[in-house]
């Protein structure tokens, strides 16, 4: 195979792999593939660095079967994978997925169901800093609070042996279309990305366009360099959260004579920034109800902190009720939390 030349996105890619310690050498690598230029630019730059990091490099594609040629376009991946010499896996979705989300779920089950039979330790998606500042808008709108305005993150654990890594986002759009194209690598074509009836699509076509004709023309890039902010931000906040839970939670008292009843320590909780028994609050909910909680049921909790003796707020989910009693405050849960 003749090596292509060394551009700007290799070196790049290079010195971030290396900064940011994103993936290690000689481990197996599995490439979520669409067929798109963010997901073929990546393999191909994976695929120049491969010498350099020693990896085993594989290529994934999953078919979610929303269009009348998903079948041509897992061929064309499967095409690729075997002129690059890689092996190749597909999956495709027994039944259509109903939504954006749904099929986000599917494919990160089906990813890491391939990765840990076959032994891979990173599965690599080619999300870019266009991904992240879309993502950003999205939530905003959605009223997400920083933890979701920081987006897509640089890398997350699927499975405790499986990492999630999206090492493209410092890299936009832009960018990978034209590594494509100087490569001359044959894109195909999403017909579903210019759907104006996902949010994401408007998003992109419109929203972002928008923004920059009218306010700023690195108003992509701006928004990217939000989120990565945020997501330093939100990594610190966390572990502020999580030690002052320990604090708050480490003598329950009473709880095993209340099996039902699970408490936070109100006096520990007082001295912290409303930033932190917020987040507190919303672990406590997680644990409790086995959902994510809403701000206002954030809020109803929080608000327990400083309040009179007795107080109580009307029922959770699972008519679950928190009540004070003296320092502590208590969340009756009819039926406890049951975690894998």
């Amino acid at each position: 195979m003749i090596l292509m030349p060394w551009t700007s996105l290799h070196a790049r890619l290079h010195r971030t792999l290396l900064k940011r310690r994103l993936l290690e050498r000689n481990q197996r690598l599995l490439i979520a593939v669409s067929g798109g230029q963010d997901s073929l630019c990546l393999s191909k730059l994976l695929l120049d660095l491969q010498q350099k990091w020693g990896w085993e490099l594989a290529i994934a594609h999953c078919d979610h079967r929303w269009r009348s040629d998903s079948e041509a376009n897992a061929n064309y991946v499967k095409h690729l994978a075997q002129e690059w010499q890689v092996p190749f896996y597909q999956e495709t979705a027994v039944q259509v997925t109903k939504s954006e989300a749904e099929a986000r779920q599917w494919r990160y089950q089906v990813l890491s169901a391939i990765a840990q039979k076959m032994g891979y330790q990173y599965i690599v998606t080619g999300h870019t800093a266009s991904d992240r500042a879309e993502t950003l808008l999205y939530n905003l709108i959605r009223g997400s609070g920083a933890d979701g305005l920081q987006s897509l993150t640089w890398q997350r654990p699927l499975t405790p042996a499986i990492q999630l890594v999206r090492p493209l986002l410092e890299i936009n759009r832009t960018q990978t279309a034209k590594f494509c194209q100087d490569l001359q690598i044959a894109i195909w074509e999403d017909s579903t990305n210019r759907d104006l009836k996902y949010a994401r699509n408007r998003i992109r076509h419109e929203l972002i366009p928008y923004l920059q004709d009218r306010f700023n023309p690195q108003a992509e890039q701006a928004l990217a360099q939000t989120a990565e902010i945020l997501r330093a931000e939100v990594e610190y906040l966390e572990q502020l959260a999580q030690d002052l839970s320990e604090q708050a939670m480490m003598t329950i008292g009473s709880a095993e004579q209340h099996p039902d009843r699970l408490g936070v320590n109100r006096l520990v909780l007082r001295q912290a920034p409303l930033a932190l028994q917020r987040r507190v609050m919303r672990r406590f909910l997680q644990q409790t109800l086995c959902v994510s909680p809403s701000f206002e049921q954030i809020e109803k909790l929080t608000f327990l902190i400083n309040a009179p003796n007795r107080s109580r707020t009307d029922p959770f989910a699972g008519n679950a009720i928190a009540e004070v009693e003296g320092n502590w405050l208590w969340l009756n849960v009819p039926k406890k939390c049951v975690t894998n």
